[in-house]
């Protein structure tokens, strides 16, 4: 069957506040691999053959920049251009040959309901063989969005997008646009922001081991090892240089769509008894609440914009 919709989670851009600090972070702690530096952008691929799945660029106020989504060829992309825009959704870029982003490729932008930018691609360059090391991310696995209207926000990316509920628990929405449990979910939150990524690791002994990475070089481990309620994913949170959360995860629930029925949030609250970790374990910290509520993010462009204002007074 051809398929006219979105086919995968394909990376994700972040606003940072020092390329260089934050690169030193995502190769070297993170275990990516930086494949193409353009002026103040910078492209990181993972293990997987995906051209990239994380771009940096530098900037004064450090925030996500859009999610990328992958579609099965450029007839699909303006298949998906047209439905939205005949709904009425705001086009932030039409569809168009990417020669000016690393991968290229061909594709278009979208906004949220609540602001955050959408890219639908497709024919973007892939690497010719993976990388063999089980310590390190093999792909973006999921995103997670704080959102102030969790209805209108499923209804985008269900109705409009056309991904498919998961889970559904008391403050949290899963949705999936693969056989992955979940590619995007959306966390009630104050207002709309990043919550968390998460990279797929091979396994659990690779997730061990890239912790043990992290650690060594005193990044501490700010909630985990568990293993999550709605995916079945293990998981370990980590804070990044700009504020982010950034998990690692592995074992992820693969969807049979024939048979699956999405759990609610009665189903969860009587399997989890109001703890998100399976294994009764892990708590997050403090510092790891705050990152992903947005709080860390918001403390360090307060400090940034303190240090440009002193030196242009000076």
């Amino acid at each position: 069957m051809y398929e006219t919709h979105i086919t995968a989670l394909r990376g994700i851009e972040l606003d940072v506040l020092d390329l260089k600090a934050t690169a030193d972070f995502y190769r070297n702690a993170w275990g990516l691999v930086e494949v193409a530096t353009d002026g103040d952008t910078m492209y990181l691929r993972g293990m997987g053959t995906e051209h990239h799945i994380l771009t940096l660029h530098q900037r004064r106020k450090a925030a996500l920049n859009s999610i990328t989504f992958a579609a099965q060829d450029k007839r699909a992309v303006d298949a998906i251009h047209a439905k939205l825009q005949g709904l009425g959704m705001k086009i932030v870029a039409p569809p168009k040959g990417l020669s000016d982003v690393a991968g290229g490729g061909y594709g278009f932008s979208v906004l949220t309901p609540e602001g955050q930018v959408l890219n639908v691609t497709a024919e973007v360059t892939k690497h010719e063989r993976a990388l063999n090391d089980r310590s390190r991310p093999e792909k973006l696995s999921h995103v997670v969005l704080n959102v102030e209207d969790l209805d209108r926000q499923n209804s985008f990316f269900v109705d409009v997008l056309g991904f498919r509920l998961s889970d559904r628990t008391e403050r949290m929405d899963f949705v999936r646009c693969s056989s992955d449990h979940h590619s995007i979910a959306l966390a009630k939150g104050h207002g709309a922001g990043l919550n968390h990524m998460a990279y797929e690791i091979s396994n659990f002994d690779g997730l061990m081991r890239g912790a043990g990475r992290l650690k060594s070089m005193g990044i501490e481990t700010e909630w985990g090892v568990g293993r999550h309620g709605p995916g079945n994913n293990i998981f370990s949170y980590f804070v990044e240089p700009n504020g982010f959360v950034t998990e690692y995860t592995t074992e992820v629930e693969q969807i049979d769509e024939a048979g699956y029925v999405a759990g609610t949030p009665e189903y969860w609250a009587r399997v989890m008894n109001g703890n998100p970790d399976r294994w009764g374990m892990a708590v997050p910290t403090k510092r790891g609440r705050d990152a992903m509520s947005g709080k860390l993010t918001e403390e360090a462009n307060l400090r940034c914009e303190e240090i440009i204002a002193r030196r242009m007074a000076s």
